[in-house]
């Protein structure tokens, strides 16, 4: 492939209000989902905000949680030559050093594949966004086990909600706290504190305000993160030598007491409750709002969404509380968002899943698509910060990322050597690709450069 064959990845596309629906809103065209829309884009893509939910068969966070203190107690027991204490019996094989590991990974592309063979894409996609925004990454052992569980726990059973429950169910995921290292944030002042000799971690704080919800430029001072620490401190989780239950643990004896006053307000509830207040003002927050919606608008629509359209999504999300299926109901009812040209290009998670939809894949090999991701430069739980992956075009178009999109196409056009280029072009973007796209795919060589070229078309790089 060219240079210029290449770089035309990076043009628009003017498009139909139906391949806006499928492609920009939602994870591209499975089956015959392009004709559905047809009828009504903007209901197609209302119908599409559904509950997600997900299968039993994986570890939750708990045994998660069990697994690693018995892997690490099996350790210590080797280390001294002792022998295995009967009564502990570990569900999971207590030698496998990968386990969790190999969980992540397998969790992973069991995500993917959910988003690859849903009805419902437009919620996987958003599912994603929360998951990136409340990012966390599985560095050690113990979080590589946990990163998966958080939107599995946390972000799903509240993606339609109200974002107060949704934030205060993530902030008190035993992944978040272990991530930004809570579970041993202790007020200076409590008994654990003066006991241990431990005292205030701001990690949790910090990404509260600056990424969470108010944003960098949220109006927050230094007083007001320390503040907000101090009302979390004791927000941990379970120590599982000498108790029981699901993860998030509320140690009060850790807890520094006192009313606290962030933003200009007082809090004077005690206990679990104050950071639990806190985090309710912080999500109906008109900050918390500009800066939210923008990463939505941003994400879902274009790099530089229309003024109208942000005020729009924020008068939403202020007058119903924070309630995140209207305010998404809210984006779709508006023009501003139905621009005809492509906006987005997408980013390596969303073309391989976009790929596999059109291709029609029901199985979701876990092994390969990791593999592909990781090569993609989009590792899952891998970002290394609390930022997440971006999802800006100038971070994923670089002539050495489009070269790794061609090997990995050229990857799996060796399998569909039979596949029938304008049958999927049809399928994915209908009436809606260029003239010149079209001569280029049908004029290839042989089927398989076709679906090549196909793939790295412009309008199927971008959305």
């Amino acid at each position: 492939m060219s240079e210029n064959t290449m770089s035309s990845a990076l043009s628009s596309t003017v498009v139909s209000k139906a391949s806006i629906a499928v492609n920009r809103f939602g994870y591209g065209a499975r089956g015959n989902e392009l004709e559905q829309a047809k009828v009504n884009p903007k209901q197609w893509v209302k119908s599409q905000l559904q509950a997600i939910s997900y299968s039993a068969d994986f570890p939750d966070s708990n045994t998660i949680l069990l697994e690693h203190f018995n892997y690490q107690q099996n350790k210590k027991d080797n280390k001294n030559n002792k022998k295995q204490q009967v009564n502990r019996k570990p569900s999971i094989d207590k030698n496998n050093n990968n386990y969790t590991r190999k969980m992540m990974v397998t969790m992973s592309a069991d995500t993917i594949e959910q988003a690859v063979t849903s009805s419902n894409s437009v919620s996987w996609r958003l599912l994603d966004f929360f998951s990136n925004h409340f990012s966390v990454s599985a560095g050690g052992r113990l979080m590589a086990g946990l990163v998966s569980t958080l939107e599995r726990e946390a972000i799903a059973p509240n993606l339609l909600g109200n974002f107060a429950d949704l934030l205060i169910a993530v902030e008190q995921h035993p992944a978040m706290l272990i991530y930004l290292n809570n579970e041993r944030s202790f007020g200076p002042n409590s008994k654990i504190g003066k006991r241990r000799r431990k005292g205030l971690n701001e990690n949790l704080a910090r990404e509260i305000l600056e990424l969470h919800t108010l944003g960098v430029n949220g109006g927050y001072q230094q007083t007001d993160i320390v503040e907000l620490a101090k009302a979390i401190t004791g927000w941990s989780v379970i120590n599982l030598k000498k108790e029981k239950g699901d993860g998030f643990k509320f140690r009060a004896n850790g807890h520094e007491s006192g009313d606290r006053k962030i933003l200009g307000k007082n809090y004077s509830a005690k206990g679990v409750l104050q950071g639990e207040q806190m985090l309710r003002d912080l999500a109906v927050n008109p900050a918390t709002a500009k800066y939210i919606c923008y990463k939505l608008a941003h994400h879902f629509v274009s790099e530089k969404p229309a003024e109208a359209l942000l005020i729009k999504m924020e008068q939403a999300w202020l007058k119903t509380s924070g309630n995140i299926k209207q305010v998404m109901m809210t984006l779709f009812d508006a023009d501003e968002a139905w621009l005809d040209t492509t906006q987005k290009f997408k980013t390596p998670r969303e073309f391989v899943i976009s790929a596999h939809r059109v291709l029609s894949e029901t199985k979701i090999h876990s092994k390969a698509v990791y593999n592909t991701l990781t090569t993609l430069g989009q590792k899952p739980f891998n970002s290394g910060s609390p930022a997440g992956y971006s999802d800006n075009q100038k971070d994923w178009a670089g002539a050495s990322a489009l070269m790794s999109r061609i090997d990995w196409t050229a990857r799996v056009s060796s399998f569909r050597k039979n596949a029938n280029a304008e049958k999927l072009i049809k399928k994915a973007f209908g009436q809606s690709i260029s003239e010149h796209s079209y001569q280029v795919i049908m004029r290839a060589e042989s089927r398989q450069q076709a679906f090549i070229l196909f793939l790295m078309s412009p309008e199927f790089q971008r959305r």
